[in-house]
């Protein structure tokens, strides 16, 4: 590559304006069609099939290489140690704030990393579902601080993500209700062996926290094969999620069962007024303070526009 093709080198990243990343996959066949987009898209999310087509099917193309020479490496490994050990799931990790596209981003990979021969089983999982329940949040004073990192049972995430990567045949892991607000009781998600496993969450690339001894231990990020950061303006973000919570107070809010049913009456200037409160005092400080500070821990950075269009993509250097 030159550096007039790859664009600005950012220190330990390489640099790909959106038309240069684009070239990539320019003969990739589109395994993705509009209605399976559709399905797969966030509320509010704008990601388009050329959007697809010029970010994420040249992200697939990096990943499924990732994905084959770890193969090799594993091989390789093997071989010299005399070993005959089974490969386990390549894991990737799909960091960034709320709001700002990242669970797209996750179900989007799945769909089309599935869609490659060499592993065709992909399984995804939110961190959502180790968020500790309501009644613990309670306890413990936290449900102002939901979606920050003590509000997760990080032991029971980590645990989980080590089980997967040990090559455990089977590994579950709790179900969250976006709808209710809440862990759903004695429901799990089964994963099984599968060829990758995309873990997607606010606080994937969080270090591993400091004991009182001033020892480290494990953070879920020392598991990852590659992981992804989806980045934008803080501005930006706080104005997609001010829309996102209109669109939900349109739709998702009035359904009686909704956690959030009371704000569905709320009037337009009311709901802008509520949603700019929840950013200002919860999401947009977890964002700065503990989200943010994570990116340059990230395999790839895809940094959105103020149109949530994919501008540039940086790849840690090899």
């Amino acid at each position: 590559m030159t550096a007039g093709h790859t664009g600005h080198v950012a220190g330990p990243y390489l640099e790909r304006r959106r038309a240069d990343w684009a070239e990539l996959a320019a003969s990739a066949p589109m395994t993705l069609d509009s209605a399976t987009l559709l399905r797969l898209r966030g509320l509010s999310d704008p990601t388009s099939l050329t959007d697809v087509r010029e970010v994420y099917l040249p992200l697939t193309g990096l990943l499924s290489r990732y994905v084959r020479y770890t193969g090799e490496l594993h091989a390789a490994t093997n071989g010299f140690l005399q070993l005959s050990s089974a490969r386990t799931p390549f894991v990737i990790g799909v960091a960034g704030s709320v709001a700002v596209g990242k669970s797209t981003t996750a179900r989007l990979l799945r769909e089309l990393l599935a869609a490659w021969p060499e592993h065709p089983r992909v399984e995804l999982v939110t961190t959502d579902g180790f968020l500790f329940p309501n009644a613990e949040l309670e306890r413990r004073g936290l449900m102002h601080r939901k979606g920050f990192p003590e509000s997760y049972d990080r032991r029971a995430l980590l645990r989980f993500v080590m089980d997967v990567k040990s090559g455990a045949e089977a590994v579950s892991a709790p179900v969250y209700s976006h709808l209710v607000y809440d862990i759903v009781p004695d429901a799990r998600v089964q994963v099984q062996r599968p060829d990758i496993l995309i873990v997607e969450g606010l606080n994937v690339l969080q270090p591993a926290r400091v004991r009182a001894d001033g020892t480290t231990g494990l953070a879920v990020s020392d598991f990852f094969d590659f992981s992804v950061y989806v980045d934008a303006d803080p501005s930006d973000v706080r104005r997609w999620y001010v829309s996102r919570f209109l669109s939900l107070r349109d739709t998702a809010f009035r359904d009686p069962r909704s956690y959030f049913s009371r704000f569905a009456d709320l009037t337009p200037d009311e709901a802008v007024a509520r949603a700019e409160s929840l950013w200002d005092t919860i999401n947009g400080p977890n964002l700065a303070t503990n989200i943010l500070p994570t990116r340059g821990r990230a395999t790839t950075i895809l940094r959105k526009g103020p149109d949530h269009r994919v501008e540039w993509v940086r790849i840690r250097k090899v």
